[in-house]
């Protein structure tokens, strides 16, 4: 899950999904480190690829915008 990903080589802010995920769906390595939350999000590019796994929804904006790409929410 440490997979670095170089977001200067997706092009000019890229538009990325931000969509809820629940932690029983994570795997077992995932969630031994999540503590009493149930859901994470997920920001995926373009092709479905995870580029982030964050605690709530605003950070996920938060981290994306950070990152120059443009947030959509999934629901």
């Amino acid at each position: 899950m440490d997979t670095k990903v170089d977001l200067d080589l997706m092009g000019e802010n890229p538009i990325v999904y931000v969509r809820p995920v629940k932690v029983a769906d994570l795997p077992e390595e995932i969630r031994q480190q999540v503590m009493d939350v149930e859901t994470l999000y997920a920001v995926h590019d373009e092709s479905g690829a995870q580029l982030a796994l964050v605690k709530d929804r605003r950070l996920a904006f938060v981290l994306a915008r950070q990152n120059h790409m443009d947030p959509v929410a999934v629901h």
